[in-house]
């Protein structure tokens, strides 16, 4: 049996460190990064919403990072910058260029850059989409996305079975290491996983699914499961 190697702080910032620097949507130069028993904290400026999150992900993709504090600020330069009332037509347009996301379901509010979705849709897939095309908009802070899914009835046992089959179909996801359990549309998921892209992964899967109302991830990252 081969035993985990534990990485040490100063390794996992290194790393961390590589990861944003290999990663071309992100100017590495600009943030910083602190480590103190595995958890990563994110400090500096970024001028798009999309990097703020693409630095998360990279950091959540080194092994050995448990959790990841975000400090990071967003402050889009003045030259150029959008207002509220443009930002707003941008997120319109956007939400209707999508072919997976349903506009005629969705309003929007944008205060101070910040965008509030809202709205009713089908399926856990759809508010995810209508987040993603959103927060890669420039001008862009945050995004709040209080979009809530009237998904069609399923019988809770056939949604568990079906969400089981499809992470069985990805071996990578170790499966057997996972959790389902479903009432009223909501999917419960637990156990530990050894990644961050493997959670998220797990997370993408379960949207998908039919009848999913909502998804209460409750899993557990162990690099060293």
């Amino acid at each position: 049996m081969t035993t985990a190697i534990i990485k040490s702080d100063s390794q996992i910032k290194t790393d961390v460190l590589n990861e944003l620097k290999w990663d071309t949507r992100i100017k590495e130069t600009d943030l910083g990064v602190q480590v103190r028993d595995g958890i990563v904290t994110l400090v500096g400026t970024v001028d798009v919403y999309a990097k703020k999150l693409a630095a998360r992900d990279a950091a959540h993709r080194v092994h050995g990072v448990l959790d990841v504090v975000d400090e990071l600020q967003v402050k889009v330069p003045s030259v150029g910058a959008r207002g509220d009332s443009e930002l707003a037509r941008a997120v319109r347009d956007t939400l209707q260029w999508d072919a997976f996301v349903p506009d005629e379901k969705i309003i929007s509010t944008v205060s101070m850059g910040v965008v509030t979705l809202e709205g009713l849709v089908q399926t856990w897939a759809q508010r995810a989409d209508a987040e993603r095309v959103v927060r890669g908009l420039t001008g862009v802070r945050g995004v709040v996305n209080m979009i809530s899914v009237q998904a069609k009835p399923v019988d809770a046992e056939r949604i568990k079975l079906e969400i089981e089959d499809a992470l069985e179909r990805q071996a990578e996801r170790e499966a057997r290491r996972i959790g389902v359990s479903v009432k009223d549309g909501v999917v419960t998921l637990t156990g530990r996983i050894r990644s961050w892209a493997e959670r998220n992964a797990v997370d993408r899967v379960v949207g998908f699914a039919p009848g999913v109302r909502r998804l209460d991830d409750q899993l557990v990252v162990d690099p060293y499961a």
